[in-house]
């Protein structure tokens, strides 16, 4: 099996009745049993693919030479002490909201081997181990007949598919995917697609289907021995009512979003995402993955979703990280920031806030500037994190004078990943593992500074 069960044909094998071994009922039966105590908190984590410069936006370091500071002036925001980049207006408006840890710091400066470490909170991480969303989804899963992970946006060739998985987890706790390239929701042509049944299966043969099922369970006397009788029976009604019922297709679809609001959060690809994602907390999704692809400026042919690879080598002649190109900071950090400040302002607003972890980091942070650009660093970075208990208006850790080094509480990726997982209300501690007890969810102690 190629993807998570929740594709279109995956989906049709509502009875277990091919050799695909697993199904849809099979995939909610293993976020059923999972995670007893369940937890109403989300996660909305805002990934910065390719390594944002943490020098242009929230660690700036206007004393130090051109080629370290490079081209925009800090501002001032609604906190005293803080600043960020110029570019970043909106958000300097909302710092009392969030926490800037500039301090993050890991091991590995390729995007393949920065992704897999960022994702899943280990220096180490072998192709098994579960990505942040994955964890949830056995850890936590939801309540609702909706999935537990979702990931929007796909990441580009240089990364390795294993975010498509579940790790040692399986399939079940893989996450369903939303979107494309320019096939996302800023492009009017966009629809979700992913509870569609094939063309050839109208709802009169589903129906059939159904009664078969009801009549093979009554003959066959079947029954979850883990969770009674009836129990999968139970579990082929939730399957069916992804694919006929609207609730969770609902939840994918924007146009019931006014266009005020849409436009609230910005008519490009990671402001239209965010909102999507907005919406699937709402409905019970427990972590949304946002790939932060800021879209192409018009006149521009589309590459890849890269957007926070900074070389500047993309788009010649205008190949300035600090131009307006889709590689450029001109172009890519107002972007965010409307889509950032939109999605902070929504969630206060409905009162979501205390309950949604909202979190944006890339694999990596950047050097000084040289001929291409500012190029890969692991060594100092830095992460926005808010909501769920998450302390407003705060700074963590501290780089040198020329944002090269830690200068002070350095937080590794297990650290991060306890602290993530802390918010969420999984303790770092909890044994799970392909045996169900010999890993811990994460090896790290969580960051309690940031809390309070």
């Amino acid at each position: 099996m190629k993807n998570r069960v929740i594709d279109r044909r995956q989906l049709l094998e509502v009875g277990g009745l091919s050799g695909l071994g697993l199904t849809l009922p099979s995939l909610l039966q293993a976020e059923q049993l999972s995670g007893a105590g369940s937890s109403e908190k989300s996660c909305i984590f805002i990934l910065q693919y390719g390594g944002p410069p943490h020098q242009d936006m929230f660690d700036m370091k206007p004393e130090a030479p051109a080629n370290i500071r490079g081209a925009f002036r800090p501002i001032d925001t609604n906190v005293s002490g803080i600043q960020v980049c110029e570019k970043l207006p909106g958000l300097s408006q909302r710092a009392d909201r969030f926490c800037l840890i500039r301090s993050m710091q890991t091991t590995n400066g390729g995007h393949n081997g920065g992704m897999h470490i960022c994702m899943t909170g280990h220096r180490l991480p072998n192709e098994r181990t579960p990505y942040f969303g994955s964890v949830m989804s056995d850890q936590r899963p939801t309540r609702q007949n909706i999935p537990s992970y979702v990931w929007v946006q796909n990441l580009a060739g240089d990364v390795k598919p294993w975010y498509h998985r579940g790790g040692f987890l399986g399939l079940a706790h893989a996450p369903l995917r939303v979107g494309k390239d320019l096939d996302n929701p800023s492009n009017p042509k966009f629809r979700f697609r992913a509870f569609d049944p094939p063309a050839d299966c109208a709802d009169g043969r589903m129906g059939r289907r159904r009664d078969l099922l009801a009549r093979l369970d009554t003959t066959h006397g079947h029954e979850d021995t883990k969770r009674g009788p009836g129990a999968f029976t139970a579990l082929q009604h939730r399957a069916i009512e992804l694919v006929q019922g609207s609730a969770a297709k609902r939840a994918f679809d924007l146009g019931h979003e006014s266009q005020a609001k849409r436009q609230q959060y910005g008519m490009h690809p990671l402001g239209q995402n965010l909102l999507m994602a907005r919406r699937l907390i709402e409905a019970g999704v427990r972590l949304v993955t946002v790939v932060a692809f800021t879209g192409v400026p018009p006149g521009q042919r589309f590459k890849n979703v890269q957007t926070w690879d900074m070389h500047g080598v993309l788009y010649k002649p205008s190949d300035s990280i600090f131009g307006n190109s889709a590689y450029g900071l001109s172009w890519a950090l107002p972007n965010l920031d409307q889509g950032v400040s939109a999605l902070l302002d929504d969630l206060h607003e409905r009162g979501r806030l205390n309950s949604t972890l909202v979190v944006m980091a890339g694999e990596f942070g950047r050097t000084k500037v040289n001929g291409r650009g500012r190029d890969h660093w692991p060594h100092c970075y830095s992460a926005l994190v808010a909501g769920c208990g998450i302390r407003g208006g705060t700074l963590y850790g501290a780089s040198d004078s020329k944002a090269q080094y830690v200068k002070d509480n350095p937080v590794m990726p297990e650290n991060f990943g306890a602290t993530l997982f802390h918010a969420l209300g999984v303790s770092p501690e909890s044994r799970f593992g392909p045996d169900g007890f010999s890993d811990r969810v994460s090896d790290g102690q969580a960051v309690m500074r940031l809390f309070g």
